[in-house]
């Protein structure tokens, strides 16, 4: 079993794709993690995305990393390509990334050693904490209406991260199956849902602060960005509903199983 899975959900990716699977294997191949596997997910993108995923097969094979591509039904929504990622899973940790890489894959050390020595079951990756790590800042417009949402999601869910929306998350097995399970939404307001019930499950969170730069190409119109607002209210309606089921219970029950995959042993990167 690997020990890390990194869950890449790809929609009209086919120009910015090919350059982060090859930053991805690079430094897979510098830091000596071999244990890791690579699933892109394609989400009925109309451009050659799902025909690049595959040539970066090779890539992956030289190094000895696992690589797959899962392709959507058609166009479902990032929600749905990174619950099925998420589900199809089989390492340790699940990482999952924008396409893009606006928070470089080597943050994710951070994120894997809050899991460890923080004993998270989930480490998040944040802008809001110490924007000073961002290089490249989002056109004021998304900034503010990123700020408005954060500011929307906590009043309505009460999560308390600062950046729910950072596509840099990181969940431990049992806690990315189970989260899963019970995701509801497929657009883009799956990231509050997913904290969501990663709360309701009894799973700390972290909190980390990452290097973080805004890539032009962006796929996310305004509509989306709408649409991410409604859905904050149906992660509260889903709950008041009863639609999530019994997560009390599950938390009682997987108490000492998510303890233990929370610390797991770390492999120390060897030098270039």
């Amino acid at each position: 079993m690997p020990f890390l899975s990194v869950v890449i959900p790809a929609y009209n990716e086919e120009k910015r794709l090919p350059a982060s699977l090859e930053r991805i294997a690079a430094y897979l191949s510098r830091t000596g993690m071999d244990a890791v596997e690579v699933l892109v997910v394609n989400d009925g993108s109309r451009d050659r995305t799902l025909a690049v995923a595959h040539e970066a097969a090779e890539l992956f094979a030289r190094i000895g990393a696992a690589y797959r591509v899962l392709d959507n039904p058609g166009n479902r929504g990032k929600g749905y390509s990174v619950r099925r990622g998420m589900r199809a899973a089989r390492g340790d940790w699940v990482l999952f990334s924008d396409a893009d890489l606006s928070a470089p894959i080597e943050e994710a050390e951070k994120l894997l050693r809050a899991g460890r020595d923080g004993a998270c079951a989930v480490a998040i990756g944040s802008r809001a904490l110490d924007r000073s790590l961002i290089g490249v800042r989002q056109p004021f417009f998304r900034e503010a209406m990123g700020r408005a949402f954060n500011l929307v999601v906590r009043l309505v869910t009460g999560l308390s991260p600062a950046d729910t929306q950072c596509g840099f998350k990181l969940f431990s097995r049992e806690a990315a199956r189970e989260v899963a399970a019970r995701q509801r939404l497929e657009g883009f307001g799956f990231d509050v849902e997913q904290l969501f019930l990663a709360e309701k499950l009894g799973c700390k969170i972290a909190e980390v602060p990452v290097r973080w730069n805004d890539v032009e190409g962006t796929t996310v119109g305004f509509l989306h960005g709408v649409g991410a607002f409604v859905d904050v209210l149906k992660v509260r309606w889903n709950d008041l509903t009863g639609k999530y089921g019994d997560s009390a219970q599950w938390a009682v029950e997987n108490k000492e199983s998510r303890a233990a995959s929370r610390k797991p042993q770390i492999e120390k990167p060897r030098d270039p």
